[in-house]
């Protein structure tokens, strides 16, 4: 008996001195992770104006991390940013355009405007130009912070 309150007391004493504690496992609640499932999704998901964080996976061991920091980021940032994850064995289309060779990578899309530049062939047709840039820094919910802070993408509301 006497052992297992000086655990609960050294455990007390890691959690209230230790600078990186995470409390993990932390209860995320649902997912906020979209799955891909159409190209035509994709752009609705575009048309709402917030940045789209992409994570463009195969099955491997890193996808497992890469999921679970995706999870972690998506409650953070979520609903000022969006995350949404591909597997590209099930849609090689959309993932060849990307033309990148090495699999789990991420590349964040935001601001989409009107392309104005042109002649439309079909008045139907509505042209966007979005803004790609590939996420290179810390495969953590820090990491895309600095990242949306380095790059001026909006990933919260007005204070």
């Amino acid at each position: 008996m006497e052992d297992s309150s000086l655990l609960n007391k050294m455990m007390l004493n890691l959690r209230a001195t230790c600078k990186y504690y995470t409390g993990y496992p932390k209860d995320l609640g649902p997912s906020r992770v979209m799955h891909f499932t159409s190209e035509r999704e994709f752009v609705q998901l575009l048309h709402q104006g917030h940045p789209v964080v992409v994570a463009f996976t195969i099955k491997c061991n890193l996808t497992k991390h890469l999921d679970q920091v995706m999870e972690e980021a998506a409650a953070e940032f979520s609903p000022h940013v969006k995350f949404m994850r591909v597997e590209c064995p099930k849609y090689p289309g959309f993932c060849i355009t990307r033309q990148k060779k090495e699999y789990p990578f991420i590349e964040i899309f935001h601001s989409p405007e009107q392309a104005t530049q042109g002649k439309a062939v079909d008045p139907n047709i509505t042209k966007y130009s979005v803004k790609v840039l590939p996420f290179n820094y810390d495969l953590s919910a820090y990491g895309f912070r600095e990242f949306f802070k380095r790059y001026g993408v909006r990933s919260s509301g007005p204070n």
